[in-house]
This record gives C-alpha cells, sequence and structure tokens, in this order.
C-alpha cells in the first residue's frame, strides 16, 4: 500500500468513523422526547414548560410540587413557579386529572 493510498484509508476510515459518531448523537438528541420516564416507568404527559407557554421541556429541570415531578425548559422557570405555582397549575396535566 502506497503513501497516497495509506492516506486515503485513513481519511475514510476517519470520515465513517465521525458519521457513526455524529449519526448517534443526534439520535440521542431524540431521548428527552421519549415517552416513558425511565425513574418510575410512568408515561409523561407534560410536555410543554407551564412558565414559558408552548416551550418544550427539558426532562432533567424538574422540581417535585405536591408529591408530583413539574418540568420546566429552563432552571429560571422553576423559580418563577416556585413564587406562585396556583397560577400554572391549570397547564399541569399532571394536576388535571
Amino acid at each position: 500500500m502506497g503513501v497516497i493510498e495509506m492516506k486515503d484509508f485513513v481519511y475514510r476510515t476517519t470520515l465513517a468513523i465521525f458519521i457513526v459518531l455524529l449519526a448517534s448523537f443526534i439520535l440521542s438528541g431524540c431521548q428527552p422526547n421519549a415517552t416513558v420516564d425511565p425513574a418510575s416507568g410512568s408515561a409523561f404527559k407534560q410536555t410543554t414548560c407551564p412558565v414559558m407557554v408552548n416551550t418544550p421541556i427539558n426532562r432533567q429541570v424538574n422540581t417535585i410540587y405536591k408529591g408530583k415531578k413539574v418540568y420546566f425548559c429552563c432552571k429560571g422557570c422553576i423559580s418563577r413557579f416556585k413564587a406562585n405555582p396556583e397560577k400554572y397549575l391549570d397547564k399541569l396535566p399532571q394536576f388535571n386529572e
């Protein structure tokens, strides 16, 4: 194998690895939209932030209110929620069952 062939082989191999890693990274981004909470095994019903209306939630940003998890789009929304939680309860399906 000559030098040019070796460089081509290394380039193609590196490119293939990069594509596989990029695809796995992109597909792992779908995890926040999963429909089952891995901790409890129950189905998610809340999909949007109660504070920033129509903004998708980040399941890693949450708090417990009256024994139920409430999810938000960002940490700033948690403090706004805690200041007046009753204001947002009608936007939370877990409190309207």
